[in-house]
């Protein structure tokens, strides 16, 4: 990869940070948005010290990182279940932390709550895909890939549910806005999603020379000397926690684990050596972007689910017409 390539990739969200940084709603001075962040450079008013480090700068670190969990994750899935098409939700994770977060909102009526909730039960979801993928031994990533669909239909069920019968007037709005996706009411105190989210990339940039290796096949990585279900529980493991804590940060958005790894792989070609840190880059550039558009482009902000989707759905398309070619692989 050349240097200049690489300059740009990392200066992508750095600039897309920084641009973030004066851009709202609520209309600061460039000189005032630099002296809230460097005080020492001179004085700006309360207000303007509250919007800029209590409301954008952990919502631009927020974004980052959960660009950057679901890329990754997606990338990582792509090569281990050698589908192009698959995401970061693969296993059943979105849908379980929309439940636990759903949950939440039924029982205690607050937000932090759901945080923790929406965490606990995405990992629960991947547990319990990898407890059907064991009922049969001959086929485990093909019975994983299902089991992460029975599952996902089971919690999207039991959303559903709660939906139902959830309060209109105040828990079904928060129910379904979150299930949307957002960033708007993250703070700081919630960064401890970060700690698994850290912990899964760097899992997963681990075994970067192993994804590439299984991503050939299960044979071909054993005949290499790769503990193939050793290598494919700590993929999944790290995959696992840095989609649940992005998550349980953002709610459910779609689509960023499908489409960035691919944009990386145009950049940077298959090896996952590569190509999981710059989908990591590309994919934390994109949502802080996205969540920039979000929050300035109406009066109200906009679902990051809905700006994602309206992205992702075109390139799915544009994909099953690579696939029909032949002229794609993962």
């Amino acid at each position: 990869m050349k240097k200049r390539m690489v300059v740009l990739l990392i200066l992508l969200p750095v600039a897309a940070a920084v641009v973030s940084l004066f851009v709202g709603r609520y209309l600061i001075p460039p000189q005032d948005v630099l002296f809230a962040l460097f005080p020492f450079l001179g004085e700006t008013s309360a207000e303007n010290l509250t919007v800029v480090r209590s409301l954008r700068l952990p919502r631009i670190i927020a974004a980052a990182f959960v660009g950057a969990a679901l890329s990754a994750s997606g990338t990582a899935f792509q090569g281990v279940f050698h589908n192009p098409l698959v995401s970061s939700g693969l296993l059943g994770v979105s849908a379980g932390a929309g439940f636990g977060a759903a949950l939440s909102i039924l029982i205690f009526s607050v937000t932090w709550a759901s945080y923790p909730f929406a965490f606990l039960f995405g990992l629960a979801a991947v547990a319990l895909s990898y407890w059907v993928a064991r009922i049969y031994k001959t086929a485990p990533a093909i019975m994983l890939v299902l089991g992460g669909t029975v599952v996902s239909a089971i919690f999207n069920a039991l959303i559903s549910l709660l939906k139902y019968v959830a309060d209109t007037d105040r828990q079904l709005p928060a129910i379904v806005y979150w299930l949307m996706g957002s960033l708007a009411s993250v703070r700081y105190q919630d960064f401890w999603a970060l700690i698994p989210v850290g912990a899964g990339l760097v899992i997963l940039l681990l075994f970067a020379w192993d994804i590439n290796v299984l991503s050939m096949g299960d044979r071909q990585a054993k005949a290499l000397g790769v503990n193939v279900r050793a290598a494919k529980t700590w993929i999944i493991a790290g995959a696992t926690f840095a989609t649940a804590g992005a998550v349980c940060l953002s709610g459910v958005v779609g689509w960023v684990g499908l489409v960035i790894p691919h944009i990386g792989r145009f950049l940077v070609g298959n090896d996952n050596r590569r190509l999981l840190p710059v989908s990591m880059l590309v994919g934390a550039g994109f949502m802080i972007v996205i969540d920039t558009v979000s929050r300035v482009i109406v009066a109200s902000e906009v679902p990051l689910g809905i700006l994602t989707a309206l992205i992702g759905a075109p390139f799915f398309i544009y994909l099953l017409k690579r696939k029909k070619g032949g002229g794609w692989q993962a």
